[in-house]
């Protein structure tokens, strides 16, 4: 059993609710909003791929790796992407997030910047995780930016590291934010929200 369990995180109306197959619809609407599956540097379902995704997420979650939560529109309830902790160390208190993305209407607008700040929060003040981590490809240049954006800290490169859904081989981008830099980053990630016009 993973000490990160069934939570529900919401903040300007955004829900972070668990993944559960009743989101396969409006998952699969979500990712149909941009045709997001094409992009070579993500891991974005196709429409017939909706299915074997969340069921791959639950059964990471029941081995206790990964907890996915579907984002939505606290107002209409609408699905606009979906984000996890991953890759969860108890031990020595440490998650990463990621498998995140959202619907190309969702991009741009506060939503990442608001998902971040509700698992950031939640890991380090409620969890009380000593480091959080992020990943992403080395040719993923929008996702660097917007982990950079929220003050993460770069790790390094690991070279050779995965596989892309192509077949070639990616390296693997590392960032991570501490407990003793927290104060910092939710102050900065505040800002930020404060910036958009958030009804």
């Amino acid at each position: 059993m993973s000490f990160v369990n069934s939570v529900n995180l919401s903040l300007y109306g955004i829900l972070l609710e668990p993944l559960s197959y009743e989101h396969e619809e409006g998952l699969t609407q979500a990712a149909t909003d941009g045709a997001l599956w094409d992009l070579r540097v993500t891991s974005v379902p196709s429409p017939e791929q909706t299915y074997g995704y969340i069921q791959s997420a639950l059964k990471s979650r029941e081995q206790g790796d990964r907890f996915a939560f579907v984002v939505k529109d606290q107002v209409s309830g609408k699905i606009l992407g979906t984000t996890s902790y991953h890759d969860i160390v108890e031990a020595i208190k440490r998650v990463e997030i990621g498998y995140t993305w959202y619907a190309k209407s969702a991009q741009r607008t506060h939503v990442n910047t608001t998902c971040k700040l509700l698992l950031l929060n939640h890991a380090f003040e409620t969890l009380g995780c000593q480091v959080v981590g992020w990943r992403t490809d080395n040719f993923n240049f929008a996702s660097q930016r917007a982990i950079e954006r929220l003050g993460a800290k770069k790790d390094g490169v690991i070279r050779a590291h995965a596989l892309r859904k192509d077949g070639t081989i990616r390296d693997t981008v590392m960032y991570s934010v501490t407990a003793g830099e927290w104060p910092e980053v939710k102050a900065h990630l505040l800002y930020l929200l404060s910036r958009y016009r958030i009804t």
